[in-house]
């Protein structure tokens, strides 16, 4: 995505954006075309409990191509930077080894997530659908293991809204219906009757093909909330390549579910519900983010 300027709270009805405010300005950035799957993060952990894999080295995972190699500029306490991985804390997190097996597969498929988790103890018709269950820690871990970050909110949303054009929905403003074409929720798919009743209301990542947000991502509306790096708080103007890196209740989860309404699927829509970073949840996914 080429950097630009946006505004993170805005209302578009398809005639343009109004009430428009707290504007963000990102720097150029790559940021995944599909959530991760269950293929990938089987490959993840594969490399963590059968081959040489560790946690991720403090201090990795920042963004570190802008502020001057510094990262995000925490807007909850001017003059200080993001920090990356804190090794310390969060290995913890992080099973490795081949015993380590059993614990992965009893985390990606907790009761938490019952009966939406996608994992499955060993490869099968599921790789293709979106990894869920996977707490704050685990997704970013993952993403400095493949190269990248989480995404900020900011890098986020400007990418679901289309940058400066603040679009209704990622796509524009078509509704979405009910088809499963444009997005994947309110328990539509596979068969439009709107009842959930487990994981075959899960799509394979970019089902919704005429969903495709203004730069090519699929699913950036519906199908799982994706974690941000950031912690829930009130927005602080103005934010030049900025996250909020100083630990509060929850950290931000975007982008609406297959379970949720249409409502969720709206660039600017925050959820402040309180997804501590050790939260597991049957509705929750991600995808990376990374260097220009």
């Amino acid at each position: 995505m080429p950097g630009g300027t946006y505004n993170r709270t805005y209302t578009n009805t398809g005639t343009g954006p109004a009430g428009e405010a707290d504007p963000a300005t990102v720097s150029s950035f790559r940021l995944d075309k599909y959530l991760v799957t269950v293929g990938r993060f089987r490959q993840y952990v594969n490399s963590l409990t059968v081959g040489t894999g560790t946690p991720p080295a403090n201090g990795s995972g920042k963004h570190t191509h802008v502020n001057g190699g510094s990262g995000l500029a925490n807007s909850a306490s001017a003059g200080t930077y993001e920090a990356g991985w804190d090794a310390a804390s969060w290995n913890m997190y992080i099973a490795t080894g081949p015993s380590a097996v059993t614990t992965w597969n009893a985390n990606l498929s907790s009761s938490e997530c019952s009966p939406y988790y996608t994992w499955t103890n060993t490869a099968g018709s599921q790789e293709t659908l979106p990894v869920d269950c996977v707490n704050w820690y685990e997704a970013y871990a993952f993403c400095i293991w493949d190269g990248g970050f989480l995404p900020s909110e900011a890098e986020w949303e400007y990418t679901a809204a289309g940058g400066s054009q603040e679009l209704e929905y990622p796509w524009g403003s078509t509704a979405p219906g009910t088809g499963s074409q444009y997005a994947i929720y309110n328990c539509y798919y596979p068969d439009g009757t709107g009842s959930c009743s487990g994981v075959r209301n899960i799509a394979p990542v970019g089902t919704a093909t005429l969903g495709a947000a203004h730069w090519g991502q699929m699913d950036m509306a519906g199908e799982m909330w994706e974690w941000n790096l950031d912690w829930y708080a009130n927005y602080v103007d103005p934010c030049i390549d900025c996250a909020d890196l100083s630990p509060l209740s929850g950290r931000l989860v975007r982008g609406g579910y297959f379970y949720g309404g249409a409502s969720y699927l709206l660039p600017p829509g925050r959820n402040n519900l309180d997804f501590g970073p050790a939260h597991r949840d049957g509705g929750i996914g991600f995808r990376c983010a990374r260097t220009p």
